[in-house]
């Protein structure tokens, strides 16, 4: 397991806050501007999600699904994924880093060797999305095997049974998906809905790290700040393609919103 994964959760413990995860798509809007982006919003994140561009992004709402598009019209590949994780992680501020994608990717890159290059680039978690407990028991134990922590995904309609074992399986972290919609999508449970089931799942193992994922914006952060963790990506996104239509920077403007979601948590 990734140890620098269970140590932001410490330090954001410390300071009594929830750790807050931020997502981008890596090559949004270019190879440099995502890696700018990265490195000017690092100060205030504890830990940076990376998501590889995907053409058939099953899980992901429109505001990500038109920045993997920009990405993949920009000809990102997946060894600029592993050559941005690597150039950022040399940093000064950076954060531990954990990519998120889709299984016939890997599988098509061969597993092997994309678990080395996740190591050797400096990954430290992985997401992906399309490969469920109990089918990822193997990929998750090579995972380990590489000092790589898999992050199991939970969601509203997981029974307790299951719930049980897979947390049992998890490593460090795992990730609750608030509703069943895909991101970014309006809140269409309350976070006071969201933070009962929540409940239910951290009273299984007080221990793992779960953090609350899908549709966190400005308006409900800060209701949903007793989790250990929490994850915006589609506000991002949006914040990107927002300033690309207006011809502003992207990277001024997605510090200046990441910066006031972290103080609404603080």
């Amino acid at each position: 397991m990734n140890k620098f994964i269970s140590l932001a959760f410490k330090k954001a413990r410390e300071d009594n806050r929830p750790a807050f995860l931020t997502y981008t798509v890596a090559g949004d809007s270019t190879k440099k501007k995502s890696l700018d982006i990265l490195k000017s919003i690092s100060k205030d994140v504890d830990i940076c999600e990376i998501g590889f561009p995907h053409n058939t992004p099953i899980a992901d709402g429109g505001q990500i699904q038109t920045s993997a598009y920009r990405a993949i019209k920009n000809g990102i590949k997946i060894s600029d994924v592993f050559q941005l994780v690597r150039i950022f992680k040399k940093t000064k501020n950076s954060k531990p880093v954990i990519l998120m994608g889709y299984y016939n990717m890997i599988y098509q890159y061969g597993e092997n060797k994309f678990i080395k290059k996740c190591k050797s680039s400096g990954v430290n978690g992985l997401i992906v999305v399309d490969l469920p407990w109990p089918e990822n028991k193997n990929f998750a134990k090579k995972c380990k095997s590489n000092s790589i922590s898999f992050i199991q995904l939970l969601s509203p309609t997981t029974s307790k049974e299951r719930l049980i074992k897979i947390i049992k399986d998890s490593h460090n972290m795992i990730y609750y998906i608030s509703m069943l919609s895909t991101t970014g999508g309006k809140l269409k449970v309350s976070p006071k809905q969201i933070l009962s089931n929540y409940k239910k799942i951290k009273k299984i193992n007080p221990k793992k790290n779960c953090v609350i994922g899908f549709g966190i914006t400005e308006k409900t952060i800060s209701k949903l700040k007793n989790a250990d963790g929490l994850v915006v990506g589609s506000a991002i996104c949006k914040e990107i393609t927002k300033s690309l239509k207006n011809g502003q920077n992207p990277v001024i403007n997605v510090s200046r919103i990441v910066k006031r979601l972290k103080n609404k948590i603080l």
